[in-house]
């Protein structure tokens, strides 16, 4: 197995870092059919934060995670981005395990558990995935997949221990 470097670089401008945070707020997601996607948000378990029409040609939908300070937002005329897009957008968890079941019981449909055959990070596709969790259980490790209604692909990840530094 390959050896990953986990250290984070810094800025030499410490005074710079001290005055500007850059947080992730908010994802575009791609979707041809707002209410038939808002829908499976929902089902996911997202709290919807807004639904905003402004015309035939303009609605705004803004649903967030559960546990998380970063939301969604998808809608009419606000990307050029084509619908089902989006791709391993990841979603983290405590417990793999529970959480794929939890989301297997809402009519989810979540692969199977699995890790990386590298053992640093998933592949794109299928073609390194190895069956069940992580052997050792790492953080970051073991992760289950699904798409929402157009093939936005999204990634559960689970994370018990955190890296250094975040």
């Amino acid at each position: 197995m390959s050896s990953i470097d986990v250290s984070s670089e810094t800025s030499t401008d410490t005074r710079e870092d001290e005055v500007m945070d850059l947080r992730l707020e908010v994802v575009v997601v791609p979707v041809s059919d707002v209410d038939r996607a808002k829908q499976f948000y929902l089902r996911l378990g997202c709290r919807q934060d807004a639904d905003y029409v402004g015309g035939d040609d303009f609605r705004i939908v803004q649903l967030t995670p559960p546990g998380s300070p970063c939301s969604i937002i998808m809608g009419t005329g606000i990307t050029s981005a084509e619908p089902g897009s989006a791709d391993s957008l990841i979603l983290v968890v405590r417990d793999i395990e529970a959480a794929r079941a939890k989301l297997v019981g809402r009519g989810i449909d979540v692969s199977e558990i699995f890790h990386d055959a590298s053992g640093v990070f998933h592949h794109a596709g299928t073609e390194m995935r190895v069956p069940g969790v992580d052997p050792d259980r790492r953080s970051y490790a073991s992760l289950a997949s699904f798409s929402d209604p157009d093939g936005n692909g999204w990634m559960l990840q689970e994370i018990t221990t955190r890296l250094p530094g975040r």
